[in-house]
């Protein structure tokens, strides 16, 4: 048997990812120009936002990103993954221009709009193709991708924003998709895009480059892979072929429910306004710095991830990750409630923010934060994936836009320290969800991955 290696398959997988570092640029924006935006001497607009429109400027990301996934999937079927990929490049690029020349508050809204289509697209469409150019082999590293690459986009913005100007972070943000377009350009279409119009001969061209074999070589994974979709194929796949068949039913619910709890565990309200959410614990420590220590924590944690997670399983990284986030937000409520309470005690404890989120931040990068996406990639059939995809990514934008939107109102009603409890409380109930139904794929083929979902043991 042939060889073949790894490299190919692992430049490709970078080299989408690119566009992962834009998605987190957009994520990690408001940390850094919010405080610009809100004072008269560094803000470019001619009225500094209101408290509601602040909100609006932070979740406006999270509506672009639900309404994207229903336009960004059928595109995907019709031009292909990677067509798809270079053509949600072009709205960051409109994003970063308005941003760039914003004089109004609605300026920057319709800007941050359109960033969260580019979102969408890019997480609808980026699990898809991570799927079908991984071998069986490396398809959970590959998967993992994704959430390094997002908060290496984060942790770039942290480390530019604070120290350049409003016009100079919005430069600094344009340059990664005009990156993203000159490397991905080169990568393959996925096999299975090729095999699903027709075109066998690219299909093994592709898989053939991705694999580092030759034709030859190719030849019994490109059996399993077009049998794989041709069968998908027969019936062209609808929302009601998604809900007819059992197997998708049960992959359609861990899918969602892994999404969701993603979201309600607090990541977006903690990566969009941890700036002023250091400033408000009254620490010492310079709340630029702080953030800027939390991002590089979220870059290593996210690095160890694809390399534990084909060795240790999704469910087991997934139950330790819920875990650490509900003892650490746990934590961090419990010093809002002293600082609210004026106790006594504070004064010791003042390294308890910093330290709680950085457990936070490593505990939801190494299984929360990626392997929800990667489970994704893998859980349906060809002809229903681009309906399941555009399901659960708006299943996840919709619970990021509630929480963004209305975290201020909460916190203002509730306190910090209740905002940080409920979602603990959260994370305890998404390791009880885990625990119950997640059902483990390392090393499964795809198919074997649709015949336990099909099972009914």
């Amino acid at each position: 048997m042939e060889k073949g290696s790894p490299l190919r398959q692992f430049i490709a997988g970078v080299t989408v990812n690119i566009a992962s570092i834009m998605v987190g640029t957009s994520l990690g924006w408001t940390s850094p120009s919010g405080p610009k935006l809100a004072s008269t001497d560094t803000s470019p607009l001619e009225t500094i936002p209101t408290t509601s429109e602040s909100s609006w400027i932070g979740s406006l990301v999270a509506m672009g990103a639900l309404i994207a996934p229903f336009a960004a999937a059928p595109l995907a079927e019709k031009f292909g993954r990677k067509m798809t990929l270079l053509g949600s490049s072009a709205l960051f690029i409109v994003s970063w221009v308005l941003m760039l020349t914003a004089a109004t508050v609605v300026q920057v809204l319709v800007g941050r709009f359109i960033q969260g289509l580019g979102v969408g697209f890019v997480m609808t469409v980026q699990t898809m193709y991570i799927g079908e150019i991984a071998s069986n082999q490396y398809r959970g590293a590959l998967g993992s991708l994704m959430q390094l690459c997002i908060v290496i986009g984060i942790l770039y913005v942290y480390c530019v924003g604070p120290y350049v100007s409003f016009a100079g972070l919005q430069w600094a943000c344009l340059a990664i998709p005009i990156v993203f377009d000159v490397t991905f350009f080169f990568m393959p279409e996925t096999p299975a895009f090729y095999i699903a119009k027709g075109d066998k001969e690219r299909a093994i061209e592709s898989l053939s480059y991705l694999r580092g074999k030759t034709v030859e070589g190719v030849q019994e994974e490109m059996q399993e892979i077009t049998t794989t979709v041709e069968e998908s194929l027969k019936n062209r796949g609808t929302l009601v072929d998604l809900l007819r068949n059992r197997g998708n039913v049960k992959a359609l619910i861990i899918c969602c429910g892994l999404i969701t709890f993603q979201q309600l565990s607090g990541i977006n309200v903690i990566l969009f306004y941890s700036q002023n959410i250091f400033a408000s614990t009254g620490t010492t420590m310079d709340s630029a710095v702080s953030t800027i220590l939390v991002g590089v924590v979220q870059v290593l944690a996210s690095g160890a991830c694809p390399l534990i997670v084909d060795r240790l399983g999704r469910k087991p990284i997934l139950l330790s990750s819920a875990g650490g986030m509900c003892v650490s937000l746990a934590a961090m409520g419990t010093y809002f409630y002293l600082k609210y309470t004026n106790s006594p005690s504070l004064g010791s404890l003042g390294w308890l923010p910093i330290l709680s989120l950085i457990f936070f931040v490593t505990m939801y990068c190494v299984g929360f934060g990626p392997l929800p996406w990667a489970v994704l990639g893998e859980m349906f059939p060809a002809n229903v994936k681009s309906v399941a995809s555009s399901i659960v990514a708006s299943t996840c934008w919709v619970f990021g836009f509630l929480i963004l939107q209305f975290f201020a109102d909460m916190d203002a009603a509730l306190g910090s320290h209740w905002s940080f409890w409920i979602f603990g409380i959260l994370c305890a109930v998404a390791f009880v969800f885990t625990f119950t139904l997640l059902i483990e794929t390392k090393g499964l083929s795809l198919q074997e991955i649709q015949d336990k979902l099909n099972s009914k043991s």
